[in-house]
């Protein structure tokens, strides 16, 4: 799942992506480096300018029609809180939402189910959106998670959603600490074996800079060893803003588990 932010103030590319020809020209690179989801975004997950529904709509469905209109076989995502958002991007053409903040709105599932689409589940620790995480804590942040998880999933399944297109998200750094989202890492085996497909979203995140103690464009090693490593638990999802990367290193960890051939096999063959 290939991360597209449409803000001016990502803390990953600093707008980049804000304007429609770049942002369109980014998600091809996705796509050609082996992108299977593209995950739209209108607004900054962290403290920023206010964004009113309206404005996010502005910046987010018209793209998602022009992504539609040219890759009309990609899976597309909507990472937004907001029923309404949700609403015009799916009529958009959008096909997932990415609710990142743990049923915020309790209107977005029942709009899901209305489009006949996909959701992503998220435990965010009860944290309001766009808020940052103060002196948190957990009995246990995994049974937390996956309380929290599976309860949104089973609401949005009873609202109309297929079951069979319901993920849920741990959450890593959303209403957590650095400890919480290592545990959480350790221990992800616990949600895959919930039944629900698991999508974790690691790429660059605080937890990761945190335990190496590097800046945002120094993190790319730590975010991929920790996706090495939750693929091997069980994720099926992995959100990227690296997209290439990310498929070898899956790509790696597929074949070592021996559900994917070498690409090439040469070695002591010839």
């Amino acid at each position: 799942m290939a991360i597209l932010n449409r803000t001016p103030d990502s803390f990953y590319d600093r707008g980049a992506t804000y304007d429609d020809e770049p942002a369109l020209a980014a998600v091809d690179r996705a796509v050609e480096a082996g992108a299977d989801i593209v995950d739209i975004g209108g607004v900054k997950a962290g403290p920023g300018d206010e964004v009113d529904a309206a404005e996010e709509v502005r910046r987010v469905a018209p793209f998602v029609a022009a992504v539609r209109e040219r890759h009309p076989s990609l899976v597309i995502s909507v990472d937004t809180w907001r029923a309404a958002v949700a609403d015009a991007c799916l009529t958009a053409g959008a096909d997932v939402v990415n609710d990142a903040w743990g049923g915020a709105d309790p209107e977005l599932a029942a709009v899901t189910a209305a489009h006949d689409a996909a959701i992503v589940c998220t435990h965010a620790g009860g944290a309001t959106p766009r808020s940052r995480p103060h002196r948190i804590g957990y009995d246990d942040v995994v049974a937390d998670v996956i309380a929290t998880t599976t309860s949104l999933a089973e609401r949005a399944v009873s609202l109309g959603v297929d079951r069979h297109a319901v993920l849920i998200d741990p959450g890593h750094d959303f209403g957590k600490n650095t400890y919480h989202s290592l545990e959480v890492t350790r221990r992800l085996g616990d949600l895959v074996a919930t039944g629900w497909p698991v999508l974790v979203s690691l790429s660059n995140k605080d937890f990761v800079g945190e335990t190496l103690d590097r800046p945002v464009p120094e993190r790319l090693v730590g975010t991929l060893a920790t996706t090495a490593v939750s693929a091997w638990l069980g994720a099926r999802v992995f959100r990227a803003h690296n997209v290439a990367e990310t498929r070898q290193a899956l790509d790696m960890v597929a074949s070592i588990r021996g559900t994917r051939p070498p690409a090439v096999a040469r070695r002591g063959l010839a």
